[in-house]
């Protein structure tokens, strides 16, 4: 476990970067840790996943996939893709604040 100031708050973070408690997320965190993930801004499409994420995550308990951000966020996978270049999934659950979803390397 590490400690990560984010945005000059002080939030636990693990080995890879993601945050250790989901409901330590704000959104000033996300922007920051877009930034250290090579996004510099944040758009309305970003947010639009990422608040999917964080809303899915809470009512199933599970990180959405990929697949599950297509059928019920809808959005389109290359749409994932452009947003968060360079293995989506992993990139769009760390700005959500949530876990590093199960069958990412």
């Amino acid at each position: 476990m590490e400690s990560n100031a984010v945005n000059t708050l002080q939030v636990e973070v693990n080995e890879e970067g993601f945050l250790i408690n989901p409901d330590d997320w704000t959104e000033d965190i996300a922007a920051q840790i877009a930034k250290q993930e090579g996004i510099d801004e944040l758009n309305e499409q970003h947010w639009k996943v990422i608040r999917f994420m964080r809303s899915d995550f809470k009512e199933r308990g599970q990180i959405p996939t990929i697949r599950r951000l297509k059928n019920a966020g809808g959005v389109t996978i290359q749409d994932v893709y452009k947003l968060f270049p360079d293995g989506p999934a992993k990139k769009a659950a760390k700005i959500s604040g949530l876990g590093k979803p199960q069958g990412c390397v």
